[in-house]
């Protein structure tokens, strides 16, 4: 009876082996399910293929990655397999929405641009709620698919458990050795989880020093009272009209009696991503070593303080004390005065930041001031009065009172419509936001001992041309108009006019700092060999922005040039007829 029982489980054993279930069916189902929402995705790397010796390689890489995900599905231990299950879950989320709203492959590049500005996640919910969905009604497959129970132990124990590990390696190991490159047209799972990985030891591996204090010494009293930099959020430079007929008003070009605006025309910002250029402009790094300045130098509060000037940051985007785009607790240890506005709806804290920067300037003390507006950030359906939207037709208005604030599913932009009404918005902010701001500020400033510099973080690509898609900056392969930025110095003294004529539509962010420091009376030539040349240079620019800013695993920065006869101008058949 014994060895009967034994052979009886024996053979029932091996027919459980040899006939799937009806669970293990329904798990099977869900993970081709999941893979085969990103089939366009897979057309699209295999077209760019072609008929070459790379697509054999391709199918492979992903079969082999597919069958792994497969083992570990079959992996018993429930505490190892969901855990698992969440992890390719959240990386399908997360490459999935990304990849949905470009329509477009995540780049590792973009992967790390994303992880810096998580603390925007709030707004990109809100913005980009389709594609999220979308993504995430894929992980949910993916996550069930994997996270059930198997029904039969179908593979050995060790093998099943060995295949996540060994897909995952396998992966990342080609990832590193191309520079991040190679994850388009597999699956999100695998790809984001490898990028954690690359990220991870990157983190672990690069060190580049501590922070170094002020070692530049001054020279000079410094040239102004006050120093102002503002920094603006999403302005596209041809939606001014300082620098393009069909641009809205600026508050710039009409100046009152006194004071001197030179534009700098179209400048080229330090990169696409709000992280970065917000990152740069506050430490100086160049085009040749903004990774090690960024990382190691001091802030411009530090070089402020050190010079005698008391420091206020002003900060209209975010609330509570939070910090963004690389701030810590030792650059918020420069700054004597952090301002936000947290009870100030989202399209009146520009005016705020304006009363704030003039009660600054009216206190007679030599202060830096740094103004991160609140600008053009998205979303723009709301964030300019209903008393103040001269562009017609626009965006539904109403639902977007804050910056996370969007339930229109209308509000994930494609088409040529759409994409109309999103510009009009777009103009409707930028005069409210840009204008309204300047009309405050030289209505109420005592300007006349202050120097101004204006630009913004980055451009906007605004589809004139029809493209798909629903970014407007950060684009995996950016646009010239993602880093055409505007470029201002406002002082009593016309001093900057003749550099802006000199460098007309021919200048960067790179040549911010140098200004800075070396009107705070720092030694120029110590400057220029540490940061590169200042405004008023006469040496030339590349008029260059970085497309590639977090350019990791070997490969080098993209240098993509903003020239205007490239720029799209403001489309003015958007705004209808009154």
């Amino acid at each position: 009876m014994a060895v009967g029982g034994a052979k009886g489980r024996a053979a029932s054993g091996a027919s459980e082996l040899q006939r799937p279930t009806a669970r293990s069916l329904i798990k099977t189902a869900l993970i081709v399910a999941a893979l085969a929402f990103e089939t366009p995705a897979i057309w699209a790397r295999i077209a760019m293929l072609g008929v070459t010796p790379g697509l054999p390689v391709y199918i492979g890489l992903y079969v082999f990655l597919a069958l792994c995900l497969g083992g570990a599905a079959m992996i018993r231990q429930p505490v190892f397999r969901w855990g698992w299950a969440i992890l390719f879950a959240a990386a399908t989320i997360l490459l999935g929405s990304f990849q949905t709203a470009a329509a477009d492959a995540m780049s590792y590049e973009t992967f790390i641009s994303m992880l810096q500005s998580a603390g925007f996640i709030d707004d990109a919910l809100a913005q980009y709620r389709g594609p999220i969905a979308w993504a995430s009604a894929n992980a949910l497959l993916l996550l069930v698919g994997i996270g059930l129970k198997p029904a039969s132990r179908r593979l050995p124990g060790i093998l099943a458990g060995s295949a996540p590990f060994l897909g995952l390696a396998l992966l990342s190991t080609l990832l590193f050795f191309r520079g991040g490159e190679g994850g388009r047209g597999l699956p999100s799972a695998w790809v984001g989880s490898a990028y954690s990985v690359l990220y991870g030891f990157e983190s672990i591996t690069r060190s580049v020093g501590p922070r170094q204090p002020v070692r530049i010494a001054r020279t000079r009293p410094p040239a102004y009272r006050d120093i102002v930099l503002i920094i603006d959020e999403s302005i596209a430079a041809r939606y001014l009209d300082i620098n393009d007929p069909q641009g809205v008003r600026s508050g710039l070009a009409s100046p009152p009696s006194g004071l001197s605006v030179a534009n700098f025309g179209i400048a080229a910002s330090i990169t696409d991503c709000s992280f970065g250029s917000n990152m740069t402009l506050r430490h100086g790094g160049t085009r040749a070593a903004y990774n090690r300045i960024n990382a190691t130098g001091p802030s411009i509060f530090a070089y402020a303080k050190a010079a005698g000037f008391r420091t206020v940051y002003v900060d209209a985007q975010r609330t509570g004390g939070a910090f963004q785009n690389g701030m810590d607790d030792a650059e918020r240890g420069s700054i004597d005065h952090f301002i936000q506005f947290d009870d100030t709806p989202a399209a009146n804290r520009d005016m705020a930041a304006a009363g704030a920067v003039i009660d600054a300037l009216a206190n007679d003390r030599r202060e830096f001031i740094l103004v991160n507006k609140m600008g053009a950030h998205f979303p723009i359906a709301d964030k300019f009065p209903d008393t103040a939207a001269p562009y017609q037709p626009t965006l539904p208005r109403g639902l977007s009172a804050d910056v996370a604030e969007m339930q229109l599913p209308e509000n994930l932009y494609s088409g040529a419509e759409n994409w109309r009404l999103y510009r009009n918005s777009y103009r409707n902010t930028v005069a409210w936001t840009v204008g309204g701001f300047f009309d405050r500020l030289f209505a109420h400033a005592r300007l006349r001992d202050a120097l101004i510099i204006y630009t913004s973080d980055h451009g906007q690509k605004l589809h004139e041309r029809g493209d798909s898609g629903t970014t407007t900056h950060c684009s995996v392969v950016p646009v010239a108009e993602e880093g055409a930025v505007p470029l201002v110095a406002i002082d009593a003294s016309g001093r900057w006019q003749a550099a802006a004529k000199r460098h007309f539509d021919a200048s960067s962010h790179y040549r911010i700092f140098p200004t800075l420091l070396a009107a705070m009376g720092y030694d120029p030539v110590a400057v220029r060999r540490s940061y590169g040349e200042a405004l008023d240079s006469t040496a030339p620019d590349p008029a260059t922005f970085n497309g590639l800013f977090n350019a990791r695993l070997g490969r080098q920065p993209m240098w993509v040039g903003v020239r205007r006869a490239a720029l799209p101008a403001p489309p003015a058949s958007d705004i209808a007829a009154r």
